[in-house]
């Protein structure tokens, strides 16, 4: 299902006053079928309006949606409750009835729907085994894990066979090896079941580790967009950066994280390597080359779904020439290479 947003626009009114929130400013956005796609931004940045305007749970103030070339965000009454029958939706706080099992909060969408109990059980045990929690259909909620919790609300949205699936911070609450197994499951059910997926989110690992495509919104717009690994590779935005440079941890930090950072100053050039470049000594070679040295101050690997993005935060010291011609050196062998402006 192809997702088409032209010139898209939501404002809320803030007080008495009627001073004005932009919330989305004409945003137009192509989201591919069959895809996996991020919307990443900071809190207030509008994505979270955004994807309200994209799942037809609010109507934008201008603009269009459109479905496979079909225009929905003017759909009323019937056709509006049926097209958003085919949308699944998976929120950051489970939002699961405490009152039911784990099989009756999957159940629920299809009975509201007038579907026969007989393929109600069939499609409630279908969904358990493929959230992996075939054994839990009598359990009660208050005894499921969060991970758990998030599994069943997977299994609930996709309740109706979806050809959408837009999850709003699904992982946010939630530790990093749960977050994992969940993102996980949801490339495995996107595989499975051709689903388009959109993910909101303000995590930039949930983009890396979930997402082959992204748009990153602030203030209201699409400030850039692109495959992921482009992203990670070119940023542009100061946005985008400021998203990839907080990957890095500080020194104290005590996650494991596949970036580490063991000096707090320097850090004037980003080096970014794709794919097999990252176990190339290709900075070794620079040195050797030119009269210059180089002081790593942070570095890792980004392991993206289909290939890895190196950065190396470094100084690089030597005469003006000398290190012109460093910089060419290590462009010319595919590493990418960005000046700060001011260092961290």
């Amino acid at each position: 299902m192809e997702i088409k947003l032209v010139n898209l626009a939501k404002t809320f009114e803030t007080d008495k006053h009627g001073h004005e929130i932009h919330a989305v400013q004409n945003i137009s956005l192509t989201i591919p079928s069959n895809k996996i796609f991020g919307i990443i931004g900071k809190s207030g940045a509008g994505k979270s309006t955004l994807v309200r305007l994209v799942s037809l749970l609010e109507k934008p103030d201008s603009g269009q949606v459109y479905y496979n070339h079909e225009r929905v965000d003017n759909l009323t009454g019937s056709a509006l409750i049926q097209r958003r029958r085919r949308i699944g939706m998976i929120f950051q706080s489970f939002d699961l009835f405490s009152s039911r099992t784990a099989g009756q909060n999957i159940a629920y969408p299809l009975e509201i729907c007038g579907t026969p109990k007989k393929e109600i059980d069939k499609r409630v045990h279908e969904l358990l085994a493929l959230v992996d929690l075939a054994d839990r259909c009598n359990a009660p909620i208050s005894t499921l894990s969060g991970g758990q919790k998030q599994r069943i609300a997977i299994a609930r949205a996709l309740a109706n066979n979806p050809d959408i699936l837009f999850c709003d911070e699904a992982t946010s609450a939630l530790d990093p090896q749960t977050t994992e197994s969940i993102l996980n499951l949801i490339r495995k059910i996107q595989e499975q079941m051709n689903l388009t997926v959109v993910m909101i989110t303000h995590q930039m690992e949930v983009v890396r580790d979930a997402c082959s495509l992204v748009a990153v919104v602030d203030d209201g717009r699409i400030v850039e967009q692109g495959a992921v690994q482009d992203i990670f590779l070119h940023p542009q935005n100061p946005v985008t950066k400021d998203f990839l440079l907080n990957l890095v941890p500080e020194k104290s930090h005590k996650q494991n994280s596949d970036m580490v950072r063991w000096s707090e100053c320097g850090g004037k050039y980003t080096l970014r390597f794709k794919d097999t470049l990252t176990d190339e000594p290709v900075l070794s070679r620079m040195a050797h080359q030119f009269n210059v040295e180089f002081n790593i101050r942070a570095g890792g690997i980004q392991k993206l779904p289909n290939n890895r993005v190196g950065t190396l935060i470094t100084d690089i010291s030597g005469t003006s020439e000398e290190v012109t011609k460093a910089i060419a050196y290590l462009q010319s062998n595919g590493v990418l290479v960005e000046e700060e402006r001011t260092s961290r």
